[in-house]
């Protein structure tokens, strides 16, 4: 139905807005459900209801954190599985010994990545209990 109701479309009309003007169009129009600014302008001409979204930053910056962190441990974890797999091809013993050393400082990297992600968990739950 969409489709039909574009394709009908012939008329075009141009307009100049000022760096500023563009700038405050174009900030509401992405803060806004629409797809494209000429659907975001049409709405808006016509009073149909434009739905925004409103976002939380600390959400948005906790989210970011934790997105950061999640690919830290995913790193480790790949490390980890990498090495149990060098594990189970030792032949020898002092092959074992550089994999036990190894394997003590990628465990002590994760724990420390645990508990920065922790943290971050504690910050951003004081800070919403406020």
């Amino acid at each position: 139905m969409m489709e039909r109701e574009n394709s009908k479309r012939t008329r075009i009309v141009g307009l100049r807005f000022t760096s500023e003007e563009y700038a405050k169009i174009e900030r509401k129009w992405k803060t806004s459900t629409c797809r494209k600014l000429s659907e975001y302008i049409r709405k808006h001409l016509f009073n149909k209801p434009i739905t925004t979204n409103y976002r939380n930053q600390s959400l948005d910056d906790f989210m970011a954190e934790m997105m950061r962190l999640r690919g830290e441990l995913n790193a480790i974890g790949n490390n980890f599985n990498q090495a149990v797999k060098k594990l189970h091809t030792l032949n020898q013993i002092s092959d074992f010994k550089h994999w036990l050393i190894s394997y003590e400082l990628e465990k002590k990297t994760l724990f420390n990545k645990v508990d920065e992600i922790k943290m971050q968990i504690q910050k951003m739950a004081e800070s919403w209990l406020q």
